[in-house]
């Protein structure tokens, strides 16, 4: 079977969330399997029928072989990759083979972590990076990772196409305004662009409101083949593209500051969804900072390159307006543990089931998922449809 011929051949077919924001007490396995077993059940299924496990761990080498042993689960197919916040959407490629092959008949994708409240954080896996990913062109000089390089690719942008601090604060703002409309965000509180440019600078031209958000949170969905699907409890969501792609490790190696490897995974992932951008209802864009959209909706062909900052003035992508992105609140305002790119699979899905009360895009059938990892490094993208859209 051909790429192409796996389009609409799999389904997601249930989605949880657990532990959004500040989850005290809670290591990041138990935040997973929460999240897991709501999974489970949203798709009507036990953890007894899942034979396929999918996660990734900042923390773990292993993390694969932990998380059935934690879970009480004989997985036949194991995928731990681990590229960053972009994971949780290139699980899905590897997913859908060992589904329509045979070797399992339901995969759960998970992940959990409790980055906000541990007493190990940030601090201590950015030093531990040192060691376990090391950069050679870039640790000697001890930046601000990943801040300080996604500030780069921002000022590039401003220097190259003239974009402007304010127009980075109008993806902080929309974000903010889909984040009121939902009740599990954890950032929900009034945001104007002039408060995003008088916020504390915290590697320039980027403010502490340009960076996304460091939370507690686990995040799982469930996958089966689509024949399985459609006897489920849940409307099937079915992936029609899947594609990811990576041009560098280091930011000081990208081969260009303004171009992402989006714009391949979204071309491969267009192609084998027989889509392109007009086709889109809903976009959910790993924002970890305010440059990751910008540089996204180029990328992925929703504006040329270049025009992204003109592209999301006048609210162009909050609420009412002619773009549906990020409609949770994204990592900027909804939930950010670590890596985020599997809350982006699970907004799309309930967009797509029509389950987003006040934030609901009207009729959504497609959805286009992009995963982030490392510094702009790896890029995942996936196109979801409802059955209308096979």
């Amino acid at each position: 079977m051909t790429l192409h011929e796996l389009r609409g051949q799999t389904a997601v077919v249930g989605v949880g969330t657990f532990g959004f924001g500040e989850a005290h007490g809670y290591t990041e396995m138990e935040l997973l399997a929460r999240s897991a077993r709501q999974a489970v059940a949203d798709a009507g299924l036990t953890l007894q029928d899942i034979d396929g496990v999918c996660s990734a761990s900042v923390s773990s080498a292993m993390w694969g072989l932990a998380v059935p042993e934690y879970l009480g689960l004989n997985a036949r197919f194991i995928d731990s990759t681990m590229i960053g916040g972009a994971s949780f959407i290139a699980h899905l490629l590897p997913a859908m083979l060992a589904l329509v092959s045979g070797q399992c008949n339901e995969v759960l994708v998970c992940y959990g972590s409790n980055q906000r409240t541990a007493t190990f954080g940030r601090k201590e896996i950015n030093a531990s990076r040192k060691f376990l990913d090391p950069m050679p062109f870039e640790h000697p000089y001890e930046p601000m990772m990943p801040a300080s390089a996604y500030a780069l690719a921002a000022s590039r942008h401003m220097y190259q196409y003239g974009t402007t601090r304010e127009q980075l604060a109008e993806i902080a703002v929309a974000a903010r305004a889909w984040a009121q409309l939902n009740p599990e965000a954890f950032s929900r509180e009034p945001l104007s662009i002039q408060d995003v440019l008088d916020s504390r600078m915290v590697s320039d031209p980027l403010s502490v409101r340009d960076c996304c958000l460091v939370t507690d949170g686990g995040g799982a969905y469930v996958m089966t083949r689509a024949d399985r699907a459609r006897d489920l409890r849940q409307k099937p969501v079915y992936v029609l593209g899947s594609a990811t792609a990576t041009w560098h490790r280091q930011i000081a190696c990208m081969p260009d500051l303004t171009v992402t490897a989006a714009a391949q995974s979204g071309r491969e992932a267009y192609a084998m969804a027989r889509m392109g951008p007009g086709d889109i209802d809903v976009l959910a864009l790993y924002d970890a900072f305010t440059i990751n959209t910008l540089l996204f909706l180029e990328d992925l062909g929703f504006c040329p390159k270049g025009e992204g900052g003109r592209f999301v003035q006048g609210g162009a992508i909050a609420p009412g307006g002619r773009l549906a992105v990020n409609t949770n609140g994204g990592g900027l305002s909804c939930v950010h543990p670590g890596m985020y790119g599997i809350f982006c699979l699970i907004e799309a899905v309930r967009q797509l089931r029509g389950e987003c009360g006040a934030r609901q895009v009207a009729g959504a059938q497609t959805a286009l998922v992009n995963g982030n990892g490392g510094t702009l490094s790896s890029q995942s993208t996936a196109v979801l449809g409802v059955e209308s859209a096979l």
